[in-house]
């Protein structure tokens, strides 16, 4: 086998889509479980890039060096600069490639605002349907390439030279491959490592999927890869009490308020992504917050795959009137408008809301071509890292994170890994 690939998320199948364009490399791509699934079938989809046609036919002025200087002033994880400048110099060709040459029906989320960019640069599927569609696109394109298998139920257990050891049937397998891509997902639900590197996070709900287990952590550490930020992780300081769903990240921009439990307004709603809120959150007593909102700004966000699943759950509650809203509360709000905003309007939604951990954003060291390096910065021959297994783009903390910023890491990298395995074999 020319390569084996470790993963079927985002990081993993975009991989295996550009590699096979060569057909005489033969790809194997290697999944735990599908029916479990990937952090980026849980997201909502979205792709940050910037400098993309889509954006241009709207008259928004960006670029891939924009959108990396927004991430890195986010992060100041200078460390990470060349490999951010290459994979926001890849998202504008892969957006438009998932658009024009795999058919999937993308748009620039002009109504999509968010901290830390300096211009809309979120690109949305048109329905705002999220991360499963759009994961399901990407593998049902990956089934029409002759030069591809992709086995389920067959999680890597080791690696070896040349090659990695995944598990079938109960039994394990040697794959050999000239070259082997960890394209797992992280560690958030491993909850020994979570106590190691994640303390101070404190006891958040957990929003990410099953597999996110870290498996590939021991490996690299026997290899003597570097590994980075370990501490850091998406988190969100959107998570609705007692449900487990989210509700928009748009709300903070749409008028929103947010009350501690005496009623009172704490922070203001726009400073902060929705990873570094949840730190804010982590602060107050009872660790939660009350979100108000009103119908101009649920119609706004009431289509989104995040939002559907909230109003389904039954995350919130309408109140006619400032003085209902009081009486739920148990406290006077405060409503007054910063300066700047607008005044929402009666009848009042509300939800409470938490902070939680849906990915970690620590893991090993690549260089711009996802080649994996060891602690003296030397590269480990034959061996690819991105997804969740490498650095993300975060930082060191987790307040660094920047909306669409795990999408990028791993279609990103997983773009550059596999144009550039099949422009070497060609």
């Amino acid at each position: 086998m020319d390569v084996a690939v470790v993963g079927a998320g985002a990081c993993g199948v975009m991989t295996a889509l550009r590699a096979s364009r060569d057909p005489d490399l033969v790809v194997g791509v290697f999944e735990k479980s599908l029916r479990e699934g990937c952090n980026a079938e849980i997201s909502s989809g979205s792709l940050a890039a910037g400098g993309t046609r889509f954006q241009r036919a709207a008259g928004i002025d960006d670029s891939p060096e924009r959108h990396a200087a927004d991430i890195l002033a986010a992060s100041g994880d200078l460390a990470q600069a060349d490999v951010v400048q290459a994979l926001c110099a890849a998202a504008p060709a892969y957006v438009e490639w998932i658009a024009d040459e795999l058919g999937y029906p993308v748009e620039i989320g002009t109504d999509l605002p968010r901290a830390g960019m300096s211009v809309p640069r979120l690109h949305s599927d048109a329905g705002r349907l999220g991360g499963r569609r759009l994961m399901r696109h990407l593998r049902e394109a990956l089934g029409t390439r002759s030069n591809v298998a992709l086995v389920d139920e067959a999680p890597a257990i080791g690696l070896v030279d040349g090659g990695v050891v995944v598990e079938q049937n109960g039994a394990p397998l040697e794959v050999r491959a000239a070259t082997v891509v960890l394209a797992l997902d992280g560690f958030a639900a491993n909850p020994a490592l979570m106590k190691e590197h994640c303390s101070d996070l404190g006891d958040p709900f957990y929003g990410g999927v099953t597999t996110s287990t870290g498996d590939a952590l021991p490996w690299l550490v026997d290899l003597g890869a570097e590994l980075r930020n370990l501490g850091s992780c998406l988190r969100s300081g959107l998570v609705v009490v007692g449900h487990g769903t989210r509700v928009s990240p748009s709300l903070p921009f749409l008028g929103t308020v947010l009350l501690d439990l005496d009623g009172r307004r704490f922070v203001d709603e726009q400073a902060h992504g929705y990873s570094g809120l949840a730190a804010v959150l982590q602060q107050l007593p009872g660790q939660r917050a009350a979100m108000v909102w009103d119908a101009e700004a649920h119609e706004a966000v009431r289509e989104t795959e995040i939002m559907r699943e909230t109003v389904r759950g039954g995350g919130f509650q309408t109140y006619a009137d400032r003085t209902a809203l009081a009486a739920a509360l148990g406290a006077d709000p405060d409503l007054e408008p910063l300066p700047g905003r607008r005044r929402l309007a009666a009848p009042y939604h509300l939800a409470w809301v938490t902070h939680g951990v849906l990915a970690t954003q620590g893991g090993v060291v690549v260089d711009p071509l996802g080649r994996v390096l060891r602690t003296d910065g030397s590269v480990i021959p034959g061996l690819r890292a991105g997804g969740g297994t490498a650095v993300g783009l975060a930082g060191p903390d987790s307040k660094g994170y920047v909306s669409g910023n795990g999408l990028l890491s791993a279609f990103g990298m997983g773009w550059i890994i596999g144009n550039d395995l099949a422009g070497a074999s060609a």
